[in-house]
């Protein structure tokens, strides 16, 4: 039976066919549903891993084990796994592994727009590229045959609007193949500099050998139409490339994006009198067309950054579009704000209010850097909110130690805040660290982690305590909050940071939007008793409106939590 299918949806339905057996990742979009689809397949064992390096590393045990193994991230997360990535292309694999990025252009839920083909060209590793979900459906199960017969990792390229779409899948049997047995090989497994260099070359036949592949690969196709112009272009740009040109133009259509074919370019590019690459982000299949010497139009018009559309290629390359092919792209404007009872609003009013300096991190709490809050005023990358403040207060001392503050989710802080921890309790800088627990990692979409005490699966699972975990990293200042007291809240983050020694603060209540929370009836307004200060309108919740000089409760977002209530000095918001 056919089936409409999402593409992470259809990706992990490939998984599933092509016999997968264990599956670790840690939650990103665009790629977290491969994963939370995955999971509702109980042949497969799925878990979240505490980062992209655990799960990349786990994924390669399973394959090492002679086992299918799939590990997903998105883009961002291929940094932090790209230790083990440049590796185990050395070490090849045993049972078929694939590797799932999904890349971001346009920035919908990352701090930047980098170009994953740049990993897989830099550690020697093929990559695949769908354009819709039946090719992300096929693309999986072949990215498992290809992993076995050339020994090696393969990864499959998602962006946003594959990752987050629907086409048509007509899915199949799960087919388990034989486990492949381990056997004991330490010239290919142990990668100590004597083996490593003797499996380079090893490395380098086999790129060779991949790009013979490459040019007879069923991924990759020519569609001929007008000669006139020649379209080389990939993933969801081909969508758009179609839309534009329909049969006014030839297209040589990319499915496997490293290595790319030689033959095959030069053979279509002989064919077409114009020829134009089209490519989100940077000129990967540009770059390598003009060390072939040929002629190509690409970045020239097109832009290197953000998001394609049929109406910017249409624009950019001078093609007159049918009116009814056009589409609007404005989007009524809908700024991110923390929802009504979200847990870290009366945190984040604290800081702002004490005027500290925030440094942050990523999360759906990140979003205290918007106003009326403005409380955080650095984001970089996972975990990077407690090193930079041991760095940031080594460097000022006195200066900052009493005004500086880093914060950091609960997931966050499992997946790569605890070795910044570790660096304050060992070398010593007087730093406040307040870790958001929300009990869930939010901003992907609800999440377990390991302090939530449940697996992928909502079964219990061994859960870490981060009070135990505090005071076993050196840490003797270790107290806890609620963040909806707000005079607690205060009186806690100005002992902290007047003390001379490190501390950790845990604001700890969870998440408004989990199921399991009651929350209060929402409040009411004696506007007889309001004067219209706006005191309340200094939190940014959503749920609080002023008109006509009064305060307004939505009742419909309002969760109760009577934060706002303690900001008001006459009685106007009631229970």
């Amino acid at each position: 039976m056919k089936e409409l299918m999402l593409g992470n949806k259809a990706f992990a339905r490939g998984l599933y066919e092509a016999g997968c057996s264990v599956i670790s990742s840690y939650p990103g979009p665009p790629s977290t549903e491969v994963t939370e689809e995955a999971a509702k397949y109980d042949e497969i064992y799925c878990e979240w891993a505490p980062n992209e390096k655990v799960a990349m590393e786990v994924a390669f045990g399973a394959s090492l084990a002679g086992k299918r193994s799939f590990c997903g991230m998105k883009h961002v997360g291929l940094n932090v796994a790209a230790d083990p990535l440049f590796t185990c292309s050395y070490t090849g694999v045993n049972g078929g592994m694939v590797i799932c990025v999904a890349d971001d252009a346009g920035m919908h839920s990352s701090q930047n727009e980098q170009d994953s083909r740049h990993h897989a060209i830099a550690s020697k590793i093929p990559m695949l590229e769908p354009s819709d979900s039946g090719e992300a459906y096929a693309f999986a199960k072949k990215a498992y045959e290809l992993s076995e017969e050339f020994d090696t990792p393969v990864i499959i390229k998602m962006c946003t609007r594959v990752a987050h779409s629907q086409s048509i899948v007509e899915p199949g049997e799960r087919v388990v193949p034989a486990p492949k047995p381990y056997e004991k090989n330490i010239a290919k497994y142990v990668m100590m500099p004597g083996n490593a260099i003797r499996r380079h070359p090893i490395v380098e036949e086999r790129m060779r050998k991949l790009v013979a592949y490459a040019e007879e690969c069923p991924f990759n196709r020519v569609e001929m139409g007008d000669t006139k112009i020649g379209v080389i272009t990939s993933s969801t740009s081909y969508q758009y490339v179609k839309e534009v040109f329909g049969d006014n133009a030839c297209i040589l259509k990319l499915g496997m994006v490293n290595p790319l074919p030689e033959k095959l370019i030069f053979d279509f590019a002989s064919k077409v009198e114009k020829l134009v690459i089209v490519e989100e982000l940077d000129p990967i299949i540009e770059n390598h067309c003009k060390q072939l010497g040929l002629q190509v139009t690409g970045k020239d018009v097109l832009p290197m950054e953000g998001e394609f559309s049929q109406n910017l290629i249409a624009e950019k390359l001078g093609v007159e579009v049918p009116s009814y092919k056009e589409m609007e792209e404005t989007m009524p404007g809908r700024p991110p704000v923390m929802c009504a009872g979200c847990p870290h609003r009366g945190l984040f009013y604290t800081l702002s209010k004490n005027k500290c300096t925030v440094l942050g991190d990523i999360g759906c709490y990140t979003l205290g850097a918007v106003a009326p809050l403005s409380a955080m005023e650095m984001t970089l990358c996972m975990g990077a909110s407690v090193s930079s403040i041991h760095g940031f207060n080594k460097a000022l001392g006195k200066e900052s130690e009493g005004k500086t503050v880093a914060v950091i989710g609960d997931s966050t802080f499992m997946h790569s805040g605890m070795t910044g921890l570790a660096n304050i309790a060992y070398n010593q800088s007087n730093s406040t660290v307040i870790i958001l627990d929300n009990s869930i990692t939010g901003m992907t979409g609800h999440q377990q982690n390991p302090t939530t005490g449940y697996n992928i699966k909502g079964d219990p699972a061994g859960k870490i305590d981060l009070e135990s975990l505090c005071h076993a990293m050196g840490f003797e200042r270790v107290v806890v909050v609620d963040p909806y007291d707000l005079a607690e809240c205060d009186r806690v983050v100005k002992e902290e940071l007047a003390a001379d020694a490190p501390s950790v603060i845990i604001s700890r209540r969870p998440c408004a939007l989990l199921k399991y929370v009651k929350h209060n009836p929402p409040l009411k307004v004696e506007a007889d008793n309001c004067i219209g200060c706006k005191s309340c309108m200094r939190l940014g919740c959503p749920a609080i409106s002023v008109k006509n000089k009064k305060a307004v409760i939505d009742t419909t977002l309002c969760v109760g939590c009577g934060v706002c209530q303690q900001l008001c000095r006459f009685d106007a918001l009631q229970s």
